[in-house]
């Protein structure tokens, strides 16, 4: 496969990518530009063309209107509404906006602007879920260096002109299949949550 050191590459630099970490959060309510311009730079690593936006205002609107967002306070947004807003936008790749609703909603319910159940702030959870998350990486690499090799590995008798393209397919397809099924169990635990 004429990609695995690309692969490689890649995967050195999303190893890499950096968390907002609550510590790089405005101490100040922000208003709407502000709030957009804050994701666009801490997050412009991970947009997939230059131009592409990390959060629009016409985004922040939509998820307030569909109670993904709690409404801003005299047009600010909180820290607690940026680190929402992180989620939403990690989320909104793999899950349809009801999900996420079912997901956030016990969130918005019991911890936004609330440090009484539990003694936990939005601030906390969020700190415990970047942990949770940087200790899956080692994990992860393994397994894409796993499917690199068995995508090397396939197509041994098809013409060389051929093979690369099969092999990229074939890399693709497990990667598919991977993020498929995490998917599904995904929409099973919120299912699970709606009940």
């Amino acid at each position: 496969m004429a990609h695995s050191k690309e692969f490689e590459k890649l995967l050195e630099k999303y190893g890499k990518l950096a968390y907002i970490k609550p510590s790089m959060l405005p101490n100040i309510d922000l208003y709407m530009d502000q709030v957009t311009t804050f994701m666009d730079e801490k997050l412009k690593e991970f947009k997939r063309h230059p131009d592409d936006k990390i959060l629009t205002k016409t985004m922040i609107n939509n998820y307030t209107k569909n109670n993904l967002l709690p409404p801003s306070e005299k047009k600010k947004y909180s820290q607690e509404h940026l680190l929402l807003l992180i989620f939403i936008y990690y989320l909104k790749n793999i899950l349809s906006i009801n999900d996420i609703q079912t997901l956030l909603q016990p969130l918005n319910e019991h911890y936004f602007g609330n440090e009484e159940d539990e003694g936990l702030s939005m601030k906390d959870i969020y700190k415990d879920i970047v942990h949770l998350e940087t200790q899956m990486f080692r994990p992860f690499y393994k397994d894409i260096l796993g499917k690199i090799n068995l995508a090397e590995k396939s197509f041994p008798d098809v013409p060389e002109e051929s093979r690369e393209y099969l092999q990229n397919f074939a890399m693709v397809c497990m990667l598919g299949f991977d993020v498929y099924l995490k998917k599904q169990m995904i929409e099973t635990i919120i299912d699970d949550m709606k009940e």
